[in-house]
């Protein structure tokens, strides 16, 4: 991108941004777009295809965000973009059955084998906060428990000491959730076997479910010790509890089958979006068939959707299940490696120290020495540093999440050139944080 371009982007950017504050709140419809956590105006999007972003003056910026984790097969992708436009020719929503959705259903089966049952929805709020009703339905029982740092939406229920976006906000919770609402939630730190005996042990016969994300990609990636999530099983078995994983961020981007296939960890409830929608709005719950036959309208247990399976989001979720093949898998995992390899090697050369972890095709990395294993570490990273870095790589064509506690995605896009051009751009940036970072 010329310098030109990029200098006249910031003053469209900001022009765009200061109309958007006019009509929307903040000028943005979900608070991390608004680079809060970063500074400056956020880059106002044109247009994206393969693994780059066009701003609105034509400035390009390979994504590393990709829609939050959903786009795993690059933007427009051309089998994506013909099942779309061919579903869409027949009709945009019936707020009736179709086949699509049944046929995305059975790949979901297939591949996530816990899964004996599911629902669709719009969103991944929409899918924790209706997996835990229906675990709550199933046990008669109402308490949850919950980690510091895991983001499940921002159902009542889940807004108490949540990761990614409401920390970035600064908040250590959302105000306006009634007292009620968190009165039977439970956070603990991740990764404390400790702590979730000990809350078993006190009021094990009151929780319904634990909830998890099985690899936490909300206070950055942060990978579960060797027995903790078994552990959580074994807890939810001996008390009659339901194990849920929240598998918005992870379902598809670790693989097929999920981090519980990878962990081999099966759980009763599984909650999916993103990838499974192909980047557009859906998301699904599901597990075992006891679990899910308390839902309406066979059970007493009531949930419901006008655009819940949505056909157009139906044929974009399977069009992107089938291009997910093991070769492509391999291609995921190759350009995921480079990428930390990239950061370590620039943290290196640059003396700043640095803490990454790798899950499949997610990446995420702290600007501290670790261990990092659970919300406080992540917590201990030189936040401050991050905005640096950040338009560091802006600056360099690189779009990073504008919030330090996020995870970074590769797509099948993000080829060869692309990684060379991050590595290069990567360098540069860490180069400009030197030794302050402690």
């Amino acid at each position: 991108m010329r310098v030109e371009a990029r200098a006249s982007a910031q003053s469209r950017n900001e022009a765009l941004f200061a109309r958007a504050k006019g009509v929307l709140v903040g000028g943005v419809s979900s608070p991390v777009r608004s680079f809060s956590a970063v500074g400056g105006p956020p880059r106002f999007i044109r247009n994206a295809s393969g693994a780059e972003l066009t701003d609105k003056e034509g400035g390009t910026y390979l994504d590393f965000v990709l829609s939050w984790g959903a786009v795993i097969l690059g933007h427009a992708h051309p089998a994506v973009v013909a099942a779309v436009q061919d579903a869409a020719a027949r009709g945009t929503t019936y707020g009736a059955p179709t086949e699509s959705e049944v046929a995305l259903a059975e790949a979901i089966r297939k591949d996530m084998h816990s899964v004996e049952r599911l629902r669709f929805v719009n969103s991944g709020t929409e899918a924790a906060m209706s997996a835990l009703r229906v675990a709550r339905g199933f046990t008669g029982r109402d308490r949850v428990i919950m980690f510091e740092g895991c983001y499940h939406g921002h159902a009542d229920p889940f807004l108490t000491k949540a990761g990614s976006g409401v920390a970035a906000a600064g908040l250590p919770k959302s105000a306006g959730v009634p007292a009620g609402a968190s009165r039977d939630t439970t956070v603990l730190p991740f990764n404390d076997e400790a702590a979730i005996e000990a809350a078993f042990r006190q009021a094990g016969e009151s929780i319904a479910a634990v909830i998890v994300e099985p690899i936490p990609a909300n206070m950055g990636v942060v990978l579960p010790r060797r027995g903790f999530l078994q552990r959580l099983r074994e807890l939810c078995d001996e008390h009659g509890s339901l194990l849920i994983f929240d598998e918005v961020v992870t379902g598809y981007r670790v693989g097929r089958g999920g981090a519980q296939g990878h962990l081999k960890i099966q759980p009763d409830l599984t909650c999916l979006g993103k990838v499974v929608g192909g980047g557009l709005p859906a998301a699904a719950f599901g597990g075992r068939r006891e679990v899910m036959d308390k839902l309406a309208p066979l059970g007493p247990v009531y949930q419901a959707g006008t655009l819940a399976g949505n056909p157009l989001a139906m044929a974009a979720g399977l069009a992107t299940l089938r291009a997910l093949t093991p070769a492509a898998y391999e291609r995921l995992d190759a350009a995921a490696s480079r990428l930390e390899n990239a950061l370590n090697g620039a943290a290196v050369a640059a003396g700043v120290p640095l803490t990454t972890a790798r899950a499949g095709a997610m990446v995420g990395f702290h600007l501290r020495r670790g261990p990092v294993s659970n919300f406080a570490d992540a917590r201990a990273a030189d936040l401050d540093g991050y905005p640096r870095l950040f338009h560091a790589l802006l600056g360099r064509g690189i779009y990073f999440p504008p919030s330090p506690l996020e995870a970074l995605f590769v797509s099948l896009a993000h080829g060869g050139p692309a990684m060379a051009k991050a590595e290069r751009a990567v360098v540069d940036a860490f180069a400009t944080l030197g030794r302050r970072v402690q």
